[in-house]
């Protein structure tokens, strides 16, 4: 029970912080990054092994220049985040531009669903919010829960404010039937990390050998879905564009494991080009291929 009303007490602070601006958050974020960074170092071995096993050209001092400023968007992304709560319609349409929507929407006004792929760069969930106000189409967004209920729920009520519908990972079947009728935007956070019993397949993801889920290709191929990457570029603080770019029209047509390769290829390219806004701070690379079993 008393975790439970500090949880609750966390939740109703968290929508208090959420009334200000995001120039007033933005300024609580450089004292979180100082926090996380010089006092508790949060996760900071695990970064830095991250970035010197997948940039393995560059020297210590590079490493450490995109160690720092990862650390510093995380603690915007943060402070992002919690402004979503209570953010309007109007501020998201402005701090996520699109370009490409009218070729989903050429799919949609001919009845048919697409499958949308990203990764966990920039800031996935405001981009989802804003798509679900861009297109015409309902979006269902296929997620992991997180353990504690209650924040679950402040989360759920934060990301579906604006008609978006969220699917738990394991019941992404059962969530695409229930919109069988109907044409729908199908998004996947492509580079999430599979449990050891699900790594099945590993791919070469930024010089590593990397497990991948392979829910995208296994439902493009059952449902003969197009597939449509959406790359976000960070064009200044708080403010991001996706550009919407056909990935795999045919899924059919491609040889199995081409999708999964093609989708973290497309990732990677992204990543190499500005690495801070990737969430380095995941234990991504937690077993190799020899331990699957």
């Amino acid at each position: 029970m008393i975790k439970k009303g500090i949880a609750h007490v966390g939740v109703f602070f968290l929508y208090l912080l959420s009334l200000l601006p995001l120039p007033f958050l933005f300024f609580f974020a450089r004292l979180l990054y100082y926090l996380l960074y010089y006092v508790i170092g949060y996760r900071k071995k695990v970064v830095r092994q991250n970035l010197t096993q997948s940039f393995p050209e560059k020297s210590a001092a590079e490493i450490k220049v995109i160690e720092k400023k990862f650390f510093i968007y995380l603690a915007e992304l943060i402070f992002e985040i919690i402004k979503m709560t209570s953010i309007s319609k109007s501020e998201v349409l402005k701090r996520v531009t699109f370009t490409g929507l009218e070729q989903l929407e050429s799919h949609f006004k001919a009845g048919e669903s697409v499958l949308a792929c990203t990764g966990h760069y920039g800031n996935w969930e405001l981009g989802t919010l804003a798509l679900g106000l861009s297109i015409s189409a309902k979006t269902l967004v296929i997620f992991k829960p997180i353990k504690n209920k209650i924040f679950e729920t402040w989360f759920d009520c934060m990301r579906t404010k604006f008609g978006n519908v969220f699917i738990a990972m394991r019941q992404t079947l059962r969530g695409i039937a229930a919109y069988k009728n109907e044409p729908t935007l199908l998004c996947f956070a492509s580079d999430q990390s599979p449990t050891r019993e699900e790594a099945r397949y590993f791919t070469d993801f930024l010089n590593q050998p990397t497990a991948a889920l392979l829910g995208v290709e296994k439902i493009a191929k059952s449902t003969r879905r197009p597939i449509y990457y959406f790359k976000v570029s960070v064009v200044k603080k708080g403010y991001y564009h996706v550009e919407v770019i056909p990935m795999c029209l045919d899924p059919e047509s491609i040889h199995e494991f081409g999708i999964t390769d093609l989708h973290f290829k497309f990732l990677e390219n992204i990543i190499k080009d500005q690495p801070q806004y990737w969430l380095w701070s995941h234990k991504r690379w937690k077993f190799k291929p020899e331990q699957k079993e």
